[in-house]
């Protein structure tokens, strides 16, 4: 068996906005040129500012819409070109994890109901079958058996994100997209849920996509980073180079905005001028040179492409 189970190839997912009565359709390119692998028993983290493209990105491998261009291949099968027999195969080998637990769950359903829903959805087992099916998995998020009469407003905000990972597992999917799925937690319940996500990927063989912007986090539970800017990749490459040696400016930029539980240790802080610009009308060049500290004329008018340095992937004409 594989260990990658999901293979990306220059994904872009584009939308046509208004812009006002008599004026032509804008197109916002949300996502450009993603390419990537998901492995088993791995994470990729996705990190960036809000409107980088990390939530379209994991839309598109959720299979909640369809890329406008590239492949996402899993078991063969190019999503972007399969018919929809092939897509609901496929769909229950991805699953999602919202960082909303209460509003991805339906406050009028029981917690039992709501876990056994995706297998009687999709035929899975008898009733019996079911019923010990989600017994199982709420003892394995760490949920006692009880707890299925319940609502969820009847629980903590921890234990609903707990309800909603049970959820997400019980068809037995091969990948995880995890996004933003602890930020609504205090810091204590983070530590606790990031746990049993890392225990679960380990006893189920799980590959997970992981969105966030807290590079804390990612640093914890990452094997592989993919930094964002304007809906494209700008760095990736292990957690650890891309920690100890970011090349990028943004990253650096990014890395220098994290706070850092040692008093001894010095940081230069790099502040970014100016806003994210806007995907209707992105900059020349490198979308991230009116920001950049060390922009040159060349970033203007020459936009940079993925280049391997070292162990890491960076987009960028100065990054040496």
């Amino acid at each position: 068996m594989s260990d990658i189970v999901l293979t990306a190839k220059n994904l872009a997912r584009r939308y046509a906005v208004s812009r006002g009565a008599f004026r032509e359709l804008a197109t916002v390119n949300a996502l450009a040129d993603a390419s990537f692998t998901l492995r088993r028993k791995r994470t990729l983290a996705v990190v960036g500012e809000s409107g980088c493209g990390k939530s379209t990105l994991a839309r598109l491998v959720a299979m909640i819409e369809p890329p406008s261009e590239g492949s996402l291949v899993i078991d063969d099968i190019d999503i972007a070109r399969a018919t929809a027999a092939e897509r609901a195969v496929l769909r229950p080998k991805v699953q999602i994890v919202f960082q909303n637990p209460y509003g991805s769950l339906n406050p009028r359903q029981r917690v039992r109901d709501a876990l056994e829903e995706p297998l009687i959805v999709n035929n899975r087992g008898g009733a019996d079958e079911r019923r010990n099916a989600v017994a199982e998995m709420m003892e394995a998020v760490g949920l006692r058996p009880e707890f299925g009469e319940r609502y969820p407003h009847m629980f903590s905000g921890g234990q609903r994100q707990r309800i909603a990972i049970a959820r997400s597992l019980m068809l037995s999917p091969d990948i995880l997209v995890l996004d933003e799925p602890v930020s609504a937690l205090d810091i204590s319940i983070q530590a606790q849920v990031l746990n049993l996500i890392g225990e679960l990927q380990e006893r189920l063989s799980l590959a997970y996509l992981f969105i966030s912007h807290d590079l804390s986090v990612v640093r914890h539970v990452a094997d592989e980073v993919m930094v964002m800017y304007l809906g494209r990749a700008v760095e990736a490459g292990p957690r650890d180079e891309i920690f100890a040696r970011p090349r990028h400016p943004y990253t650096r930029a990014l890395l220098s905005a994290t706070p850092v539980a040692d008093p001894r240790r010095k940081k230069e802080r790099i502040v970014l001028t100016g806003e994210l610009p806007s995907p209707i009308d992105p900059p020349s060049g490198c979308a991230f040179h009116p920001r950049c500290p060390i922009a040159v004329a060349r970033c203007a008018s020459e936009r940079p492409g993925l280049r391997r340095l070292g162990a890491a992937e960076v987009a960028c004409h100065l990054a040496e």
